[in-house]
């Protein structure tokens, strides 16, 4: 990296070490930025501000409480956390779910989960609206070398759920989650669907009905 560079491009991988990784994230400059190292690289993205990738955001997350509460599965969702193996690599994945008995691992007064310390998230989920391409590529490796338990990429544009399950550094396309057991993609992207043509209200209700439905069914 050139270090007398005053202005680092956003939304490319920038080749650089561990050092001056955490020397330009420190940077009050890139305070709202997120940001990613893997493989003696780094990447910072500006902060998502549109309409959709925030509303995908927030259904994605009230879904899959709703489903861990009618499926009485202990969940603990994060959003925008950073996750950090000193000298290894780093990520701020939009949300990530700690789940069953890893759910409550982290302590309440952390600021940043050290991975030399905690366990992974058993689930990671980037929203991608410009991101889908490098959300596929180096981000996903690099949540394999975090064995990241599970990976979700809701594609914003297409509005579909691209998931990954995660084992031996590697990963491989699934229909059904494996940490959230008996949650369908397909489902999820039924409701992002209903999102282009309904608001939120009659969306969580209709969430609500069916889980409901599930949880009787137990």
């Amino acid at each position: 990296m050139n270090k007398t560079q005053t202005q680092i491009p956003t939304d490319t991988w920038i080749t650089a070490t561990w050092e001056e990784y955490i020397q330009t994230i420190d940077n009050p400059s890139y305070e709202k930025t997120k940001s990613y190292y893997h493989n003696g690289k780094f990447r910072i993205e500006m902060s998502p501000l549109g309409y959709k990738h925030g509303r995908d955001h927030a259904l994605i997350i009230t879904a899959i409480n709703l489903f861990a509460g009618a499926k009485n599965i202990n969940v603990n969702c994060i959003d925008n956390c950073t996750y950090r193996k000193t000298g290894f690599g780093a990520a701020q994945p939009d949300i990530s779910y700690y789940i069953g008995e890893n759910a409550d691992v982290i302590p309440l007064e952390t600021s940043i989960i050290d991975l030399d310390i905690y366990p992974p998230a058993n689930l990671v989920i980037e929203i991608a609206n410009t991101s889908l391409a490098d959300d596929l590529g180096e981000k996903r490796l690099l949540y394999e070398a975090m064995n990241i338990a599970e990976y979700w990429i809701v594609d914003v544009q297409k509005v579909e759920v691209i998931a990954f399950a995660i084992a031996n550094r590697g990963s491989q396309r699934i229909n059904q989650s494996q940490v959230l057991p008996g949650l369908a993609i397909s489902f999820l992207e039924e409701v992002l669907q209903r999102t282009r043509q309904e608001n939120q209200i009659p969306i969580y209700t209709w969430l609500f009905s069916q889980f409901q439905e599930l949880g009787n069914k137990e």
